[in-house]
């Protein structure tokens, strides 16, 4: 799953793809390099950032989106929308996009999402976020930690709690891939846990996606210092492969090329 930030701030790849036919460039590259599926979003994640009004984010992802749909290299590839807003989505969805890709898990749109996605037929990624971007902090920075008893039960408490809202408007499961928010209000050792216990929250019954390219707990576990997104490509590949060994099966990531040269890809 590509990662097709059409932002200036994202923390890895802000400002990469500044115009339309820059990303849809980019876009046939990932997929000629094995991508199967493409994740296009207009709004940051990244700790500390600034919320994008949602007819922003409209006037950033639909143009690519519509752009991809016209282009016959995209035929029969999946389009996400990576946002957490349902106007947003619903624009998405109508330029050609399949899929919701939405990190507040429910959070920040719930009852228009809900109502979106039971009017549709899309795909839905459910995360866990402890605390919207703004206010958290990178994996490895924290003044205080987050609290958890158990980090992987309560993540899969709230996934759980999220299917059954889906459940209520209709939202088929099989519609439905979990993500456990890796990097999404966690320390470093608690997203380290959530990948060695995956087999847990894959007793929900649904595919698991990791999004953990190129993320600050990546550095600090195979550098063991601070380091820049750009080193963090050998711990990233590290942790995926170690990811799908528990049992993701979806990989949110910004080298596409990498991942697929070690056979995580089904294309």
């Amino acid at each position: 799953m590509a990662i097709v930030n059409v932002t200036p701030d994202s923390f890895s790849d802000g400002g990469r793809y500044a115009s339309v036919s820059e990303a849809v460039t980019a876009c046939a590259e990932f997929v000629a390099a094995g991508a199967d599926m493409l994740d296009v979003g207009g709004e940051s994640t990244r700790p500390g950032a600034a919320r994008v009004a949602p007819v922003e984010q409209v006037e950033r992802v639909v143009p690519v989106i519509e752009a991809l749909r016209r282009d016959p290299r995209f035929d029969g590839t999946p389009i996400s929308v990576d946002t957490t807003m349902a106007s947003v989505a619903r624009a998405a969805l109508d330029a050609g996009a399949d899929a919701v890709n939405d990190v507040s898990g429910l959070g920040d749109d719930g009852p228009a999402m809900l109502e979106l996605l039971g009017a549709s037929d899309c795909g839905y990624i459910l995360m866990h976020r402890l605390r919207p971007p703004e206010a958290d902090s990178y994996s490895d920075r924290y003044a205080e930690a987050p609290r958890y008893g158990d980090v992987v039960a309560e993540v899969k408490a709230a996934l759980r709690a999220g299917l059954e809202r889906l459940d209520l408007h209709g939202v088929a499961r099989e519609r439905v891939v979990l993500d456990p928010g890796l990097g999404f209000g966690k320390t470093v050792e608690q997203n380290l846990e959530l990948i060695r216990r995956s087999g847990e929250l894959l007793r929900l019954g649904l595919p698991l996606l990791s999004g953990l390219s190129r993320k600050s707990f990546v550095g600090r576990w195979a550098l063991n210092r601070d380091s820049e997104p750009s080193e963090r490509l050998k711990g990233t590949l590290r942790l995926s492969a170690e990811h799908v060994r528990q049992g993701a099966r979806l990989l949110r990531v910004h080298d596409v090329s990498a991942h697929a040269s070690l056979g995580m890809s089904s294309a």
